[in-house]
């Protein structure tokens, strides 16, 4: 349901929505296959400490150690990292759209996102998220990981909004729906034109 009163802060996943992903299933097959790695091995301790990684607990070289330099390697640790750098690509339409609504609405902007420091650091950087984005409610800045509901109530708590002038976007739909149940009005991205529709019908249109 709409609510009756004007949005007035889009939230916003980063992986899926304005970029591509961190660090999916996908490119760490890519891995295993550029670095002659065995994916089940990497992918079992991958599983078992990325969750750390994401909530700020762990630097990227430790995460690294545990997964893939666990054992003598014939590349380095800054090899495999430029490798995981270079996966992350813009979704160019996506970022116009929020930038334009920003301006045109004088809207507030925050990412809320699941990623580790160092990933999330490199892709505000490179891409220069920092020019239409406010705030990072990532999950390794503040220690929770979606879908805790508390990386919900801080977002909400930093940006000083109340749940129903907020949007959520992110092609999770458990993700979305954990930010509806706390009354943030959600968005299940799939691509540029339904996510567009879907703002239109929030009143936020270009």
């Amino acid at each position: 349901m709409t609510s009756s009163l004007p949005i007035t802060t889009l939230f916003l996943d980063i992986g899926g929505v304005l970029l591509t992903n961190g660090w999916d299933r996908g490119m760490r097959i890519l891995a295993s296959e550029k670095f002659g790695l065995d994916y089940a091995e990497m992918d079992e301790r991958h599983h078992l400490t990325f969750d750390t990684y994401e909530e700020g607990k762990l630097r990227l070289d430790e995460y690294l150690h545990r997964v893939v330099f666990y054992q003598e390697r014939s590349f380095s640790v800054e090899e495999f990292k430029t490798f995981m750098y270079a996966q992350s690509q813009p979704f160019p339409e996506m970022i116009e759209l929020i930038r334009k609504l920003k301006t045109q609405h004088s809207l507030q902007v925050a990412a809320v996102s699941n990623e580790g420091r160092e990933l999330t650091t490199y892709r505000v950087q490179q891409f220069k998220l920092g020019t239409f984005i406010d705030f990072f409610i990532s999950s390794c800045f503040v220690h929770y990981r979606k879908p805790d509901a508390d990386l919900y109530h801080i977002a909400l708590d930093i940006a000083q909004v109340s749940p129903e002038q907020a949007v959520y976007i992110d092609d999770r739909a458990m993700f979305v729906e954990v930010a509806q149940g706390l009354g943030i009005q959600g968005i299940i991205h799939r691509r540029y034109e339904t996510t567009q529709k879907a703002l239109e019908s929030f009143g936020l249109s270009l």
